[in-house]
């Protein structure tokens, strides 16, 4: 290339590398980003800079439409899902945030005058599914006895410029539906706009968290906030994610759990406290657990766990009759019901009516002579509590379908619960179980501050003995507890897994607007310069990517001519008219291909 100016280089160096990522695009892509030039030529701006005024919503048009009222003029904002050109009258189904309603679009209402260019143009051959517009009209009744819009102005809001996938429903029947997981998680703007049931998950999410709220609110239990940055990851047994903070040049960790600080306010003179708390734990990925994950903790003065118990219940069946009208769910082939109260059942019990053993009074030897005879796996770095969780977890929790409470757990499992009233080696500690699955856990809240600092060292050990979910020692909290704290009953909810329950879902992803996903992975390209070196021009090599070729040594065994067709095929169909290559130039090139090692 021969470039006459400095300045001249720089505009055909910016041009080339704008074509190479146009030629990344798929057609429809392209066509889209040449309706955008087309759309400015006509005096419309793709990306208006103020704002729409909206007067009402699909769903209140549908609701609130009597044939024999007046006359009812309309704005209405949203995004085309769908449309029908018919000549001189066209339909488009506009989504909104709440619903679908069809519009009727004629060329004569659009544009009243001799030039049809609006309709014509930019309604019939600029505007895309995806688009967002702006609709001022006025409602009726089709022939076909739908409620639609009749459309007398079209304002573009916003551009699409990547096609939505095309989901038909036909006769009740859904055809090309966005399913596979992978795409729907990690790209969940999509997943919401063709998915609409997808969209109710999440609403109802959210109104369970506002039933939930209800509930405590009209206790006068107050919310509150506590730190996400812990100097000490404490309330819970978990390997946390570790931090730095350059400001004080100190190491910090994601919270794993806001147990200690929400007893601190217990101490500090609160009644009752709560907390919809985001937490983070350096754990395994599963149908059930993500490593940022929303618990509900709540802590409440003069209280206990037979007590949490009682306000668990009631909780619950408030909140699914408040989100679903009713306390039964089906979820996957069980029908569960949330409606109080919920069976008791101690863990050594269960652990004896699904193994036939019971393990009260043994020691930690013994509990690991268990699980070697139930092939419970273990290993040196597991106490006492651990094993005996781990017996329950495999033999017995997934056998509580229906909500049970299982109570009365180990000392050694429950380093920050109460001692149990009548037996010490036992625990006041309940967790909820549901479809097989732990959903709230809840103690008697140990307030001896010399007995929870025994606890902690008991942790501290294990700690050394190479349990990296076993607990640090907080002398703060134990500072706090020095002070005094009434008795307390405490309770923390998962609330990812009882969005799951109550929407009926089998996979935590489903109740999460963005899980956490691996790297995606893009395809590996060699670079410009390792094309050129075969003698390939610049403003040819994005047509050779194009084409397939991401990597020089796929060059080496290609058929010359069918390179060379493949490549002025995309010329012609891109229109960037380019001087094609003669077939011997493109056969040097795949002949210098095959000399690279």
């Amino acid at each position: 290339m021969n470039y006459t100016s400095k300045g001249n280089y720089f505009v055909l160096l910016y041009e080339f590398y704008f074509t190479m990522h146009n030629l990344e695009l798929s057609e429809q892509e392209i066509i889209r980003r040449q309706s955008l030039d087309e759309l400015r030529q006509m005096g419309i701006e793709p990306y208006p800079a103020s704002g729409y005024e909206v007067s009402t919503y699909s769903i209140d048009i549908k609701n609130d439409f009597t044939d024999d009222a007046d006359r009812r003029e309309v704005s209405i904002a949203g995004r085309i899902m769908g449309r029908r050109i018919m000549g001189k009258a066209s339909f488009i189904e506009l989504m909104d945030s709440k619903g679908r309603i069809q519009i009727y679009v004629t060329r004569d209402d659009l544009c009243p005058g001799e030039n049809k260019d609006l309709y014509n143009n930019f309604f019939k051959k600029l505007l895309d599914i995806g688009d967002f517009i702006g609709i001022k009209g006025f409602v009726f009744r089709t022939k076909m006895g739908e409620i639609s819009i009749h459309a007398e102005s079209i304002t573009l809001l916003s551009k699409s410029l990547r096609p939505l996938p095309v989901v038909k429903v036909k006769d009740g029947i859904t055809y090309d539906k966005f399913t596979d997981p992978e795409l729907r998680y990690r790209q969940r703007y999509v997943d919401l706009l063709v998915n609409e049931d997808v969209k109710d998950i999440f609403t109802k999410r959210t109104r369970i968290f506002d039933a939930m709220r209800e509930f405590f609110d009209q206790r006068d239990y107050l919310e509150v906030d506590t730190p996400v940055l812990q100097s000490i990851p404490g309330g819970a047994a978990a390997r946390p994610f570790t931090t730095h903070l350059n400001a004080l040049d100190i190491d910090l960790y994601l919270r794993i759990a806001n147990e200690l600080y929400l007893k601190r306010l217990i101490v500090g003179g609160f009644d009752g406290v709560y907390e919809f708390s985001r937490n983070f734990r350096n754990e395994g990925m599963d149908r059930t657990h993500n490593p940022e994950f929303t618990v509900m903790e709540i802590y409440v003065a003069y209280t206990d766990y037979k007590w949490m118990m009682e306000f668990t219940e009631q909780m619950l069946e408030y909140v699914a009759i408040k989100v679903l009208g009713t306390t039964k769910v089906k979820v996957g082939e069980n029908e569960i019901d949330f409606k109080a109260p919920y069976k008791r059942v101690t863990m050594i019990d269960a652990i004896k009516d699904h193994t036939g053993i019971d393990i009260s009074g043994m020691d930690e030897n013994q509990v690991r002579e268990v699980c070697k005879e139930l092939g419970v796996e273990q290993d040196e770095t597991m106490g006492k509590g651990k094993l005996i969780d781990e017996i329950f977890g495999e033999k017995a929790e997934g056998k509580y379908i229906q909500p049970t409470f299982i109570t009365d757990y180990p000392i050694e499992m429950s380093p920050l619960c109460k001692k149990h009233r009548n037996n010490p080696e036992l625990t006041e500690r309940f967790e909820l179980m549901v479809n097989g699955k732990e959903l709230a856990n809840a103690y008697t809240e140990l307030n001896d501050p010399i007995d929870q600092r025994n606890r902690f060292e008991e942790q501290l050990s294990l700690l050394e003995k190479g349990d990296d979910e076993a607990m640090f020692i907080d002398q703060d909290f134990l500072r706090a507890l020095e002070y005094g704290m009434p008795p307390t009953s405490g309770m923390g909810i998962g609330m990812d897994r009882l969005t799951m329950l109550l929407t009926g879902q089998t996979s935590i992803q489903e109740v999460l607007l963005f899980p956490l996903m691996r790297p995606e992975k893009r395809a590996k390209k060699d670079n410009v310069s390792d094309y050129t070196q075969l003698g390939i021009p610049e403003e040819w090599v994005g047509l050779v990517l194009k084409a397939g070729y991401n990597e020089v040594k796929s060059l080496k065994d290609v058929n010359p001519n069918k390179l060379h067709q493949e490549i002025c095929g995309l010329n012609k169909k891109l229109k960037l008219e380019l001087t094609n290559p003669t077939p011997n130039e493109v056969k040097s090139w795949t002949e210098k291909a095959s000399e690279l090692k």
